[in-house]
């Protein structure tokens, strides 16, 4: 295939080393703030370009007279986990939501996952609210099951009695 008959080609004349038709790019002009100033406004600058990055400013404050604030940096600090983290009943918990009682089983389960949460943030007194009613919850749960597994028990035995 011949290069010169494709759509693509230049034309016969054209002079790869020639650049016919293109203009000289404009001159460098040096505009401090990165832009041109606006037609009949004179050239303003910014901040004081001097300046290193952190200097306190040598100026004035925001009335006349008063000095500059300085601002210091925000320090965040993380408790960590407890020494002695307090009972979460998680096991428990399982338990008594598969084989008692499962509503009262799911809502200890929730509260012992928070009193874990609360031992691994060192939040102790969220800790101890949440172990708390993560024990009341299961001690119910519990004695909900026994109750239901004993009136079963009753009645199917007296089923038994009254049919033989």
């Amino acid at each position: 295939m011949d290069p010169s008959k494709s759509p693509s080609a230049p034309p016969a004349g054209w002079n790869p080393g020639e650049k016919a038709g293109m203009d000289q790019p404009p001159p460098y002009q040096d505009y401090s703030a990165g832009y041109s100033p606006a037609p009949g406004y004179p050239n303003q600058t910014g901040y004081p370009q001097g300046q290193p990055y952190g200097a306190p400013y040598q100026g004035q404050g925001p009335y006349p007279g008063q000095p500059a604030v300085t601002v210091q940096p925000t320090i965040y600090v993380a408790a960590g986990p407890l020494a002695q983290p307090l009972p979460d009943y998680l096991g428990y918990s399982i338990f008594t939501m598969l084989c008692c009682c499962l509503p009262l089983g799911v809502a200890a389960l929730v509260f012992s996952v928070n009193t874990r949460d609360a031992n691994m943030s060192g939040n102790r007194p969220q800790a101890e609210r949440s172990s708390r009613m993560a024990r009341i919850l299961n001690n119910t749960a519990l004695g909900i099951g026994i109750v239901f597994i004993v009136l079963y028990l009753v009645l199917y035995i007296t089923v038994i009695a009254v049919s033989h």
